[in-house]
């Protein structure tokens, strides 16, 4: 996957239940973890042995505490926050629609009215 530019200096919020993984993983991992892994059914273990793909990426002490948590076995897809983060970074919306597996016309739609990246909001982060 070709690499990002650099964040902007105040990512946008993530919605309720992009939230934990944000929280745990903070915004650079979690949108990492969301692109290889949403959709997917996952067993996040509260003892990980370190042989799993999702530690390979995040570690074990990050998927005990997503484990802990008691998250659904399904990981969002987040695609409307990823298009969002993706915006920040300064990607078109053609291009994040080619990264999402989306139409321009939906991610024009998802970014015209999700969330607003605001300095105020940035607590998370």
């Amino acid at each position: 996957m070709t690499a990002l530019p650099p964040r902007s200096p105040f990512p946008p919020p993530p919605s309720a239940h992009v939230e934990p993984f944000v929280r745990v993983l903070g915004p650079d991992l979690a949108f990492d973890f969301l692109m290889r892994f949403g959709g997917a059914e996952l067993y996040l273990s509260s003892t990980p042995k370190g042989r799993s793909e999702v530690e390979a990426l995040i570690g074990s002490d990050k998927v005990a505490e997503l484990a802990a948590l008691g998250l659904p076995h399904r990981v969002p897809t987040a695609k409307p926050w990823l298009a969002a983060v993706m915006k920040s970074r300064g990607l078109s919306h053609a291009e994040i629609a080619r990264r999402l597996h989306a139409a321009d016309v939906t991610v024009r739609g998802w970014l015209s009215r999700g969330p607003k990246t605001d300095p105020r909001q940035a607590s998370l982060f």
